[in-house]
């Protein structure tokens, strides 16, 4: 959990290194809620089924992202004025970050 955590915001720092590292330590807490969320989530899908099918993980994770993620930042940068580029680059950026935090319990499965 921690370290899918850590790997996440290391994407998000990547994605916003003009913000500093304090930009990705600022959400290592939220990162840890939702890493946190995604091993019960993959838990509660069971080991047995996500060895059959590993594709589930990035399938859970990405589809959490695209789901709720994406559309919360595009409604409130709207809500702001800002961009409909920047919600999309920073809905990438927690797209791949999200990728990253499934395919890190991949790894450790």
């Amino acid at each position: 959990m921690i370290a899918a955590a850590c790997v996440a915001a290391a994407v998000l720092w990547a994605f916003a290194r003009d913000s500093g590292w304090r930009s990705a330590a600022g959400s290592l807490l939220p990162l840890l809620v939702s890493s946190a969320m995604l091993g019960h989530n993959f838990a509660r899908i069971g080991a047995e089924t996500l060895a059959v099918k590993p594709w589930l993980y990035l399938m859970q994770s990405g589809g959490l992202a695209l789901a709720f993620i994406a559309p919360a930042l595009w409604i409130t940068y709207g809500r702001r004025g800002l961009g409909a580029g920047k919600a999309l680059l920073d809905g990438t950026a927690w797209l791949v970050a999200f990728l990253a935090m499934g395919l890190v319990f991949r790894v450790l499965a």
